[in-house]
């Protein structure tokens, strides 16, 4: 049902806005730092190996899709509800955090397309020696 896709959403959103307000209170900042994007990335990880393991049907698949659909508009609203002032007078650990953050992030990239499996652009994966 789509219901379970809309369920999932949400599950993964209070999982990852509880993961980003633990992680402003470890670093010392009175914000959630991060939060909504853990919840993409559990969104993406969970309904990934739902998929896979067949545990997660098309009708559900939908539930997500729709919500996936306004999520960017309500990230950037919830982005926008954050104190980032707070967070830049928090001191250099604040501005650190946000950086290595974003160095992992251009780091991971072509792990990430490792991952994936074979080019889409129909070449074929090149053989080891």
């Amino acid at each position: 049902m789509v219901i379970y896709g809309v369920a999932l959403l949400s599950g993964c959103l209070i999982a990852g806005l509880f993961c980003g307000q633990l992680l402003g209170r470890l670093i010392g900042v009175q914000a959630n730092v991060g939060g909504v994007g853990i919840a993409m990335l559990l969104l993406i990880l969970v309904s990934d190996r739902l998929r896979k393991a067949g545990r997660l049907k098309p009708v559900s698949q939908r539930g997500i899709v729709f919500w996936s659909s306004i999520y960017i508009p309500v990230v950037v609203a919830m982005a926008a509800s954050q104190n980032v002032v707070s967070a830049i007078e928090g001191g250099p650990v604040a501005l650190l955090a946000g950086a290595l953050a974003v160095g992992l992030g251009f780091a991971l990239v072509p792990v990430i397309s490792r991952l994936g499996g074979p080019r889409a652009s129909g070449q074929a994966p090149e053989d080891g020696p």
